[in-house]
């Protein structure tokens, strides 16, 4: 049978200095007919890491999953003579191959981490996302003022147990450009200032305020259900965050009940609280209230429940929250 040459992955070709060649291959010897090499190039001297690695950051998810769906037997024999130890040394390369692959997928997100930070492309702090924001409008502006004069606030910035952040502001702006949230929704008419949270650690309690104007209504003048529903996903989602490992989840069951028309040009609170929790599976309660003068009872426009679940590749996803 002869064996089939597979490329799974080359370097960046504008930084490399020599032609393949047998120096060059990464792995060689007696693997599965379907792979036999792996051919890579040699890097030049200056070559910098930033470049090194925004390259495996590129390529190596790539090569794991190649690695991985490679890494079978891919021949078997009608004969028993040496049939145990045929089996034997297909487990090894499975196993090697399998290796290689978390090696790769290890490095690739290395390699993209190392370059975001390196080029200012990394998730900012909580504290960094409080001044990252500039109102520019003049409904923006309002907004701002009008916030950060509330009394809710001011309570809550005074309780020691809530760490205070702009969720969408950690984000960096290429990644917030094509976030629902944190680009689309956010803008004159519709939610001119990115929402404020406060979160109690674990995910015991959330509260977040935010501001939504006339362009993202169902009904003339009426905040459209769909609105309201995206933002207790996140909301809950996000409460949720500080009981699951690696502190991200994604959404399993939501059930929203709507109680209130909510108006246009209205101040939301949205309230969650963590009230179950089993290894990666957390249940989140919570509703969206009008924003209330003090000796007000607040109005409850809709309520919901989830479950969230942080994924077994959570340690690989950027940390939103």
């Amino acid at each position: 049978m002869s064996h089939k040459l597979v490329e799974l992955f080359w370097l960046d070709e504008t930084h490399v200095t020599g032609a393949r060649g047998p120096s060059t291959w990464l792995a060689v010897g007696h693997l599965p007919p379907i792979i036999r090499v792996v051919p890579t190039w040699r890097i030049s001297e200056d070559y910098k890491p930033q470049q090194l690695s925004t390259l495996v950051g590129h390529n190596g998810r790539l090569a794991a999953q190649a690695c991985k769906r490679f890494a079978r037997p891919t021949q078997s024999r009608s004969y028993a003579t040496g049939a145990t130890a045929a089996a034997g040394g297909a487990f090894k390369r499975a196993a090697g191959m399998l290796l290689a692959g978390v090696g790769a997928s290890t490095a690739g997100g290395f390699g993209t981490w190392y370059t975001m930070h390196s080029n200012g492309m990394g998730f900012h702090s909580d504290e960094e996302s409080l001044r990252r924001f500039v109102a520019n409008h003049e409904e923006a502006k309002m907004v701002e003022e009008t916030i950060n004069k509330h009394p809710l606030v001011a309570e809550l910035r005074a309780n020691p147990e809530l760490t205070e952040s702009r969720p969408h502001m950690k984000m960096p702006g290429s990644y917030r450009s094509r976030s629902l949230t944190g680009g689309a929704l956010i803008g004159e008419g519709k939610m001119p200032v990115p929402p404020y949270a406060w979160m109690a650690p674990k995910g015991k309690q959330l509260v977040s305020i935010a501001y939504v104007g006339d362009d993202l209504c169902g009904h003339p003048g009426i905040v459209h259900g769909g609105f309201l529903a995206t933002m207790l996903d996140e909301g809950l989602g996000r409460c949720s965050f500080g009981a699951l490992p690696h502190n991200i989840a994604v959404t399993a069951n939501l059930n929203v009940d709507y109680r209130k028309p909510t108006p246009a040009g209205s101040f939301l609170v949205l309230r969650a609280e963590t009230y179950k929790v089993e290894g990666r599976k957390a249940w989140v309660r919570g509703h969206i209230e009008l924003l209330a003068e003090p000796g007000e009872k607040p109005t409850i426009v809709a309520e919901a429940q989830a479950l969230f679940i942080s994924p077994k590749y959570a340690a690989m996803m950027p940390k939103i929250g």
